[in-house]
């Protein structure tokens, strides 16, 4: 990579950054609102599902636009739309009675910066000339574990000196950040992925099993790494009976370094090695250690399961990236955005699902006498289940993970046939 790049490569990473604020900053501040403005566990998974939905359509729209007008104007746009989506949100409960429509309206505004990230990121890295195509993606990948661990600790340590009730000024201090990268961005330089005689088209990648499979597999994955790492603040406070602060700084905060690390290592040492051979025990670790977590008699086991399930799903996202960008080196804007489209409609659906399960699962019959038969209190029972579901997806990410080696190994075959 020539010296040139650099800042761009800077400002990608500070943006990664930023996607990694978008996702997490809310989450922290989830206990705060619901004790001043009374918000549900259901709520709360709107609010997580609304997020990654407006991704998803903000993956599919702006898909077409990158590459017909270039990605330098919607890397500018992303942050410009975090800082203003901010703003509604911290200024909802000064205007309205019911502050949730305007948490809603600002989520939905500064959720189309991540789907936005999520495509033409990806586009500018791999426009960068070199070789060295998964090692930048993993360490931009990584940048977002490192941003949710700033984010983490920076908001929960905030919230601890100054007092939740000032939960508002510590959101505005974190818009400086998104106003910083669209300077970033207004000044680097940025080169075209592919030129569009070469590139392959949509209905090109269409034909391909592969593609079909990738897109299954990162749905999964992102189903499993965001309902892992957005729900290991509530469910360290309220199920583990960890104070916030504690749980925060030694849980969440361990738990995204872990997410940066698991990608960091594999941009250093791992772009000879086939990631497919390294996230297969990383699904099976995630599930283990989410059941471990949500049985663990002693809240440091809890804490310590929630860790390493982060770890097991470090390399699921950008993982499913590398494998895609191997399998279709020619593909253009709108193979990143079917990835991150496939990624968020995970993301949204499993933190989803989990609320639901945070919810209600004390009302499932069979749940209900094996919740009498504990000494937990409602919201901790319920809470551990969601933690046992979440297993679940991992599972589901090792199963996908087997077809897709299986078939891709199968088309390699006919093909040197």
């Amino acid at each position: 990579m020539s010296k040139q790049y650099r800042s761009t490569v800077a400002a990608c990473y500070t943006a990664n950054f930023i996607g990694a604020l978008v996702i997490h900053l809310t989450p922290i501040l989830f206990v705060p609102l619901k004790l001043i403005y009374g918000l549900s566990y259901t709520q709360f998974g709107i609010l997580l599902a609304v997020n990654y939905c407006t991704q998803v359509g903000s993956d599919f729209l702006f898909s077409f636009l990158i590459d017909r007008y270039g990605s330098r104007r919607f890397a500018i746009l992303a942050p410009v739309l975090t800082a203003a989506g901010y703003l509604i949100f911290l200024l909802s409960p000064e205007f309205l009675n019911d502050p949730f429509p305007g948490f809603l309206a600002g989520t939905i505004l500064f959720s189309a910066t991540g789907g936005i990230l999520e495509v033409v990121l990806n586009v500018i890295i791999n426009g960068i000339p070199g070789e060295e195509k998964s090692t930048l993606i993993s360490v931009l990948h990584s940048f977002y574990g490192w941003g949710t661990l700033a984010v983490v600790l920076t908001t929960t340590l905030a919230l601890w000196i100054f007092g939740t009730a000032n939960w508002q000024f510590i959101m505005a201090a974190w818009i400086a950040l998104p106003l910083f990268n669209t300077w970033q961005f207004c000044r680097c330089p940025i080169s075209a992925n592919v030129a569009e005689c070469e590139r392959m088209g949509a209905a090109a990648l269409l034909k391909f099993k592969e593609f079909y499979l990738v897109i299954a597999l990162i749905t999964v994955g992102g189903m499993t790494e965001v309902t892992i790492t957005l729900w290991l603040s509530p469910f360290l406070e309220r199920a583990a009976n960890i104070p916030k602060v504690i749980g925060d700084t030694a849980g969440v905060c361990l738990a995204a370094a872990m997410l940066g690390a698991g990608r960091l290592l594999y941009g250093i040492y791992g772009a000879k090695i086939d990631v497919w051979k390294l996230m297969l025990p990383g699904t099976l670790l995630a599930a283990l250690s989410c059941i471990a977590a949500a049985v663990a008699p002693f809240p440091a086991l809890s804490l310590a399961g929630c860790v390493l399930a982060t770890l097991g799903a470090s390399l699921l996202w950008p993982g499913s990236v590398v494998l895609a960008t191997r399998q279709f080196p020619l593909a253009g804007a709108w193979l990143f955005a079917m990835l991150a489209l496939g990624g968020d409609l995970g993301a949204a659906l499993g933190p989803y699902l989990t609320g639901i399960a945070a919810d209600h699962a004390d009302k499932i019959p069979f749940l209900t006498e094996l919740r009498n038969s504990t000494a937990l209190s409602t919201e901790q029972f319920n809470l551990r289940t969601a933690m046992c579901l979440t297993a679940l997806f991992p599972l589901l990410t090792a199963v996908m993970l087997l077809i897709f080696n299986c078939v891709r190994v199968r088309s390699t075959a006919n093909t040197s046939a």
